[in-house]
């Protein structure tokens, strides 16, 4: 069945959020130049806010929130909540970065999150983030192809394909150049990787760099129904909201609660940061919010009672070829609809009236859904969904686009599934629940 021209346009805008967005700091980055071309405000923490209706956005390090406060918004109007993420697993840049040895520059890396390190081999790969000069002043960075991590030729490893084990510190130094090491400065390259300013590599006092691929998004299949991408997890979420909230932006309902998206920084290594889940900075903006509206401390209790979060990150389809690994009686598939996420240990945060909620949004919405349960002998991982609930009381549910590859440098989802999260998350954001 051919593609809806609304889904194949947003998969292509998928791909360009993605290409934009290397890094966190980039990925918030874009998502801000979106919503000031849709007319949202930016705000800065550090100045007052004046309360009532309006679309707004605040960004803090690699996280954003952003909003939509209808005319008709009151104390304690409730909050309809799409929480998501921007940071993926990949390896961020060291101190001292240049290395190197035997006539080869190296990059000392530390492994970020838990990436399928295998998949990071042989590929050409780019570094990007955020430099931060003595004087505060903050830069995003982002070179085109500079690094590999070579594979060892399996003349040298002749059982290399009866396991491969790679060393995090020993095997994951990539190359990016010849030379001695002492003639060369990486944090140079990064400083002329600055678009629109010139920045001497000397007055770098931090950074936050990591590691991502180049290889481009690509749309593939006997039917063109895959789509190939590194940060899938979790960027398909969080430009399905994005693209959700703009669109709810243009027309929002009267009546309805404030919209709002969430998009974390640091999932992928337990959120306990600033502008991670676990930190203070949706209940900063919430509480702001709350306070432009003349709420009091007990109608904004009110107001959270009446909230809903939607903690949307990636699932894992079912594996053609290691179906033992799954729970024989849910098989998610590609293109089957987004993934509505269960676990009795509350590893996600989906319980009878959050699974009740989202079956019905996807059946107002005409978008099919499947549920995701892990096989009882594979650990669950987790997301925002429980933090958000326990920081903050709200009903969550977690929901996801299912994938296969999770956490390789380049994962893969179906072409139908991510424009289906964002039709679903637009009626929710203008759904009082």
């Amino acid at each position: 069945m051919p593609l809806p021209s609304a889904a194949a346009d947003h998969i292509q805008d998928l791909g360009a959020y993605v290409s934009a967005s290397p890094s966190s700091f980039h990925a918030v980055h874009e998502a801000a130049r979106r919503l000031d071309e849709a007319g949202f405000n930016g705000l800065d923490e550090r100045e007052p806010w004046t309360g009532g209706a309006g679309s707004f956005y605040l960004i803090r390090d690699g996280a954003l929130i952003a909003w939509v406060v209808p005319e008709s918004a009151g104390p304690t109007t409730g909050f309809n909540i799409l929480g998501a993420h921007t940071d993926s697993p990949s390896f961020k840049l060291k101190p001292k970065p240049t290395t190197g040895a035997f006539g080869w520059l190296q990059a000392g890396v530390e492994v970020y999150g838990g990436p399928l390190l295998n998949s990071w081999l042989d590929r050409e790969l780019r570094l990007a983030g955020r430099l931060v000069m003595l004087d505060g002043t903050q830069h995003l960075t982002a070179t085109g192809p500079l690094l590999r991590f070579p594979q060892l030729a399996i003349h040298l490893d002749r059982a290399v394909n009866d396991g491969l084990t790679l060393d995090k510190q020993r095997h994951m130094n990539p190359v990016w150049g010849l030379g001695n090491p002492s003639d060369f400065d990486l944090l140079g390259v990064l400083a002329s990787h600055v678009a629109g300013a010139s920045v001497d590599a000397a007055e770098i006092g931090g950074y936050d760099v990591v590691i991502a691929d180049t290889q481009a998004p690509a749309v593939f299949g006997a039917n063109s129904e895959f789509f190939a991408s590194g940060r899938l997890d979790n960027l398909s979420a969080t430009h399905a909201g994005l693209a959700a909230l703009i669109a709810h932006a243009s027309s929002p309902s009267a009546g309805g609660p404030i919209a709002v998206l969430a998009a974390f920084d640091h999932e992928e290594i337990g959120s306990n940061s600033r502008s991670g889940a676990c930190g203070p900075i949706l209940e900063d903006v919430l509480v702001r919010i709350s306070d432009g509206l003349g709420a009091t401390v007990s109608q904004r209790r009110q107001a959270l009672s009446a909230s809903f979060c939607v903690s949307a990150d990636a699932g894992h389809a079912v594996h053609p070829n290691y179906p033992e690994r799954h729970d024989p009686a849910n098989h998610p598939v590609l293109n089957g609809g987004p993934l509505l996420k269960i676990n009795a240990n509350q590893r996600y945060a989906t319980d009878a009236a959050g699974a009740a909620l989202w079956a019905g949004l996807c059946g107002e919405a005409k978008v099919p859904y499947q549920e995701f349960v892990s096989n009882n002998v594979m650990p669950c991982g987790s997301t925002i969904g429980p933090l958000t609930a326990t920081r903050l009381g709200i009903r969550t549910v977690d929901v996801g686009v299912p994938l296969l590859s999770m956490h390789s440098a380049r994962e893969l989802c179906g072409v139908a599934d991510p424009h289906r999260l964002a039709v679903v998350t637009e009626l929710f954001f203008r759904t009082a629940v």
